[in-house]
């Protein structure tokens, strides 16, 4: 007799226990719950993606002043931090030729013909 209630108890348990596993996984397979777990996988990925940015930004600001470093650019006080200026002298050449370039001329669009 308490061999029978033994095995009947514990399969009552077994049947109680698969089936709350079961509820569970067909909840998890709602449409809600499917939609609340790409809302979140999809915010997760943005997380990233902005951390993967940061990453980027921090890494090209680094190999840009490795660059300007290297190349004997530096920064100029009136400007704001993210514009470099040329070294002095090749500044004012380039603005010198600027100024000499003569920019007026006639263009006739009868040569084209």
């Amino acid at each position: 007799m308490f061999r029978r209630a033994f095995w009947f108890t514990a399969g009552a348990a077994a049947g109680v226990w698969a089936t709350t596993k079961v509820n569970r996984q067909l909840k998890k397979l709602t449409p809600e719950s499917l939609a609340a777990q790409a809302a979140d996988k999809a915010v997760e990925a943005g997380h990233r993606l902005k951390d993967f940015a940061l990453d980027v930004k921090t890494g090209m600001s680094q190999r840009e002043d490795e660059l300007n470093d290297a190349l004997g650019l530096h920064q100029d006080p009136d400007r704001p931090d993210n514009v470099t200026a040329l070294p002095g002298p090749r500044r004012l050449r380039a603005i010198q030729n600027d100024k000499t370039t003569p920019l007026n001329f006639s263009y006739n669009r009868n040569e084209d013909h």
